[in-house]
């Protein structure tokens, strides 16, 4: 951590003081010496959501997952059920559906 031995004292009335911490609660940062640092050299904070990136990398860890069984099951006995390739499809395209949803909020469409 580098040492910070300089001083800038800012004065703001209630009003600001309560409109820095809505915005700071906002972004998710906790400590006001970050942030105020942040805002004073960058003048923007970015947060951003990566749900919709957990979501489809579950879903694509769960299909490789299912598609590896079954590649294994089908070197050993030669066969593999209908009902496995089904399952692994309704997976893919649910994925795809998902892909398409996040395509769609990226852009602004709705």
């Amino acid at each position: 951590m580098s040492v910070r031995e300089h001083w800038i004292n800012v004065r703001v009335n209630p009003e600001e003081l309560a409109r820095i911490r809505e915005k700071q609660k906002e972004l998710g940062i906790r400590n006001t010496g970050a942030y105020m640092r942040k805002m004073a050299m960058d003048g923007y904070c970015v947060n951003l959501d990566l749900s919709d990136v957990a979501q489809v990398s579950t879903l694509l860890r769960r299909c490789s997952n299912n598609l590896n069984q079954y590649a294994k099951r089908a070197n050993e006995s030669g066969s593999i059920y209908a009902e496995d390739i089904r399952d692994l499809q309704r997976r893919l395209d649910e994925l795809w559906e998902m892909q398409k949803l996040i395509l769609k909020r990226l852009s602004g469409i709705r």
